[in-house]
């Protein structure tokens, strides 16, 4: 007796991991969710253009202060989305479905991942039409947006965990920027000196150093936030 032919499904109707499905879900919330994405490139816009007004016209203090200033304005407009992180889904109690098929580590990854998609990446892309404003010659705006792609991925880690430690607070809105920035002061720190600092040596370090806070982050504050997600819930 012959075993009948097995018919494989479809690739597009088979099912996809539940990392998968938590990520496009984070994705398509964050995609009706678009006025924060603008609301951040608005401030970032708006902060930018007011430093060079201020300073004047001088070019050589212009190159000199737009890395900072740029690094400082992209870590504030970057807080603004991550108050409301997790709120609305511990709200409707979707956190507690996510977590009968998803460690809440991989929650918390799947939301700083959206985090940055939607938040960090449009401003790091409208971070070249900034830097006209400063003169920024080529070789320092390649370091910066090197510098700042490290850097905004480092700070949806880091923002995403002090969500999660901040969900249910009275004042999560004000404890946040409070525990956020300071932790992403040794970013910042090496981020601009990589920008200040002459291509070479002292260039590399800094952005090995920036490098290597991203990789202590991409485990440890997922980690960290799943831990604070499954307290909160309990």
């Amino acid at each position: 007796m012959q075993t009948p032919p097995v018919h494989e499904e479809p690739a597009s109707k088979k099912t996809l991991h539940p990392l998968l499905l938590h990520l496009r879900r984070e994705l398509h919330l964050a995609r009706l969710n678009g006025a924060e994405t603008v609301g951040g490139l608005l401030f970032l816009t708006v902060c930018s253009t007011l430093f060079p007004l201020a300073l004047g016209p001088t070019p050589a203090l212009l190159q000199q202060t737009g890395p900072a200033i740029l690094w400082v304005c992209t870590l504030l407009a970057s807080l603004l989305p991550l108050e409301r992180l997790y709120d609305e889904d511990a709200e409707d109690g979707s956190l507690d479905m996510l977590q009968i098929t998803l460690h809440p580590a991989f929650i918390a990854l799947g939301k700083m991942f959206a985090h940055w998609v939607t938040g960090g990446l449009p401003i790091l892309l409208a971070t070249p039409l900034l830097a006209l404003f400063f003169q920024l010659p080529a070789h320092n705006l390649t370091v910066l947006m090197l510098s700042l792609t490290l850097g905004s991925l480092t700070l949806s880690l880091t923002g995403g965990m002090t969500a999660a430690i901040t969900l249910g607070a009275r004042r999560n809105s004000l404890l946040l920027p409070v525990l956020t920035l300071p932790l992403m002061t040794p970013g910042l720190i090496f981020g601009t000196l990589a920008c200040t600092t002459p291509t070479g040596t002292a260039c590399t370090a800094n952005l090995s150093l920036l490098a290597a806070l991203f990789l202590l982050a991409l485990p440890g504050c997922p980690l960290v936030a799943g831990a604070s997600l499954k307290a909160a819930q309990d």
